[in-house]
Formats: C-alpha cells, structure tokens, sequence
C-alpha cells in the first residue's frame, strides 16, 4: 500500500482544511511526522485508518476518547477525510464524512446527516475517475480484502502510536501467529504443512501395514526355521522393525544355507553308498543265479547218471529192432 494525498476538513484538532501530500514528503524514501503533543500527529494517522474503515484506533473511537469533529470548526463546516492510495495495484479514492449535527436551514437547532462514504477507482486508460460504490459495508469488504487485515490488525501492525505495538507484543502466540499469518499470507505454508502432515499419517500408516505382512511373513519363517531364527520384540511402526527383521532373517537364511550344504553333502554320500549298494547287489544276484544254473546242471546230470543203464539197454533193444527190421520181410514171406 503507498500512500498518495490525505486531505482532512474538521477532523481532531484541525478546524479548517488541511493537506499532507505523502509523494511529495516520500520523494526520499523516509519521512518523519513529529511535533510537540496536541500538535495532532496521531490524528493524521487515525485520519488515515478513518479513511480506510470508517473508525479510528482504539479509544480513540466517538464515545470513548476524543470526538472525530473538531471543536475549532465552524458549525456550517462538515467533517470529511479524503485519502488517494494505490493498494494491489489499484489507485483508490475513499472519502468518508462522519455523522455530523448541522444547523437547520429553516427554522433554529440543528439535524442530524448520516454519516456518507464514497469509493473511487481510476481508469489510466480513460483518464478519469469512475465511482466503485457509496455502501460503508462493501467499502470495508473491498479495503480489508485488499489489504488483508482488519481495523484491529492494522491498528496492531501499520499504525502503532500509544502502546499499540507493546499489545501486540504481549499479545499470545496464537493470537499473533493468527495476525502475522493473514499479514504475511502464510496459509500456503499452512496448506503445505497440512498436506505434509497428512502424507506423514499416510505414510505411517503404510509403514505399519507393511511392518504386519512382514511379521506374518517373519512368523511364518521362524515356524519353519524354530530355533535359527530369533524375532525382535517390536510393534509394528515402531523404527528398526524391518532392519531387524531382515537381519533375522539373513541369520535364518545362512544358516538354512549351511544346512542345506550339509544336506546335499549327506544325499552325494547316501547316493554313492546306494550305488555301491546296488552294484553289490548285482554281483550277488548274479552269483545266486549262476549258482542256481550249476545247481540244476548237478541234478540233471544226476538224473541221467541213473537213467544211463536202461538208456543202454534200451539203445541196445532198438539196435537188434533195426536189425531185425531188416529180416522181417524175408521171415513174413517164409511164413507165408
């Protein structure tokens, strides 16, 4: 926000008019308002903050402190405060007159105007001023959303005469955080840390389903391992869960290797003895064998050793048949 002119008509302890031209006084960077008390160095500044949201700091409000018209003003002059800023990029003329008792234009005593705003926007393209809106509400709604900060906060946060800034330093941790969170638009960071907190609760969420499957699996290796594999007492999503149950089971995995070696080792023996075995086996089964043959030849040749004498005597008995085979044709013609 850069303030550009502040005209003030019988506001605080000026009677007349009066004009602070704050591009002229700025021309250096830096400017300093001061003067000796009464000079009304703060009523410039609640002229400022009157402009902005139509009340002033504070207890400086009508009612409470001192009163928005000035007592040195004329009873026909009215109260009026004209402030041209650039806010957002925006050149805005806000003119607000307070509720002010003027005399009667017929007749004596005097009648009460209500208080008035105006809001002004100008067009650079056009060269000329075009009229936003004369509602004290949207005119509030239009200033704090440009500016972001209600009266309040910009009493605390641009405007600190009387103590002002001491409240806000005293004020609590939430309350300022609140103020300096809406002053410095942090609610990205808020978004961001909100999103982060979530991926956190998300992903402690997954690391503690992870961390289950792998206890299941983990039991299910040390049921088939017993005792070569030792569990760690940890709860799932605690941290070193899954480094230990690693390390549990690269123990495990060794030593199943080791046993597995072994086992491999005894199976090449039993193979080799199974082998020598059944080569042993062969030899003596075919040693049975040839037994059994030359057991048979014995009997046999037994047998025909008995046999042998009435073979010869039958050899003998088919000799005289042959040669009597050779007479029987003559014997048969003799005995014809």
């Amino acid at each position: 926000m850069r303030l550009h002119r502040l005209d003030i008509c019988a506001f605080g302890p000026f009677g007349g008019s009066q004009t602070v031209d704050f591009d002229e006084l700025s021309a250096a960077g830096l400017f300093l308002l001061h003067g000796p008390t009464g000079a009304g160095k703060t009523s410039v500044l609640d002229a400022v903050c009157y402009a902005l949201y139509g009340a002033v700091p504070g207890t400086r409000q009508s009612g409470q402190g001192m009163t928005l018209r000035s007592d040195h003003a004329a009873m026909s002059t009215r109260t009026e405060i004209r402030l041209e800023l650039t806010v957002a990029g925006r050149r805005l003329e806000i003119t607000r007159q307070p509720p002010w008792e003027r005399p009667k234009k017929r007749g004596a005593g005097t009648t009460l105007d209500k208080a008035q705003s105006w809001l002004r926007e100008y067009d650079a393209a056009a060269g000329a001023w075009k009229d936003l809106s004369r509602s004290h509400q949207e005119i509030g709604e239009e200033i704090t959303q440009l500016l972001g900060m209600s009266r309040e906060q910009f009493c605390q946060v641009v405007l600190l005469p009387q103590g002002d800034f001491a409240r806000f330093l005293r004020a609590d941790a939430e309350a300022r955080g609140k103020l300096l969170g809406r002053l410095f638009d942090t609610h990205r960071f808020a978004d961001v840390e909100k999103r982060l907190v979530e991926r956190r609760r998300a992903a402690e969420a997954q690391v503690r389903d992870g961390d289950a499957a792998l206890l299941a699996d983990a039991h299910r290796m040390q049921q088939a391992a017993g005792n070569a594999m030792e569990l760690p007492e940890l709860a799932p999503g605690e941290p070193g869960l899954a480094e230990a149950v690693m390390s549990a089971a690269a123990v495990a995995r060794s030593t199943a290797r080791e046993q597995l070696t072994v086992a491999h080792c005894r199976l090449t023996a039993a193979e080799s003895a199974q082998a020598a075995a059944e080569r042993g086996l062969g030899e003596v089964r075919e040693l049975a064998r040839l037994q059994r043959r030359f057991g048979e030849a014995r009997e046999r040749a037994a047998l025909l050793e008995e046999r042998a004498d009435g073979y010869h005597q039958a050899q003998m008995r088919m000799e005289r048949a042959r040669k009597a085979e050779a007479v029987a044709p003559a014997l048969d013609l003799r005995e014809s």
